[in-house]
């Protein structure tokens, strides 16, 4: 029940901030190039992303919606059965950052489940990205990690047959 708390918390603290700092982007960035924050190695740059990382797929928006929507329902039933703190945080990212990305796609221009998604951090030679983005690849970067420590997310005798 603890990490499922950890996955919780983790997940709801992501999206909120997603949420939240797309919502200034919107209010900030629209009527602007980009704002240099650190000359061109970061600036902030507006963008709706109707594809995927580096707007891949731009005409397969809702099956990346049904994709993540099938990633939410596969954490909710593993979940449960994490044996690690670690695992929870790395589903609690992924969840996050699936759950704000997923809420453009739903209530975001052109309409439900075709929504585009707000990107508007940039890095050179890196497409523009959000808070769930990168929520999704530190995820990625842990579970590696996790991995390579074998530490297993779930035990075994857990798994369905």
């Amino acid at each position: 029940m603890r990490r499922w708390r950890t996955l919780l918390s983790v997940a709801w603290s992501i999206w909120i901030l997603d949420l939240a700092t797309k919502a200034w982007a919107v209010s900030q960035l629209s009527h602007l190039e980009s704002v240099k924050i650190f000359g061109s190695f970061f600036q902030l740059t507006l963008v709706r992303n109707p594809g995927a990382a580096f707007s891949f797929a731009t005409g397969a928006t809702i099956l990346f919606s049904l994709f993540s929507i099938c990633v939410l329902a596969a954490i909710t039933y593993f979940a449960p059965r994490l044996t690690s703190a670690g695992w929870a945080v790395v589903l609690g990212l992924v969840m996050g950052g699936v759950l704000g990305n997923l809420s453009d796609r739903i209530f975001r221009e052109p309409g439900f489940l075709r929504g585009h998604v707000i990107d508007w951090m940039q890095l050179p030679h890196w497409p523009i990205f959000n808070i769930a983005d990168s929520a999704i690849v530190v995820a990625a970067a842990i579970s590696i990690v996790l991995s390579a420590r074998n530490i297993p997310p779930i035990a075994k005798k857990d798994l369905p047959l």
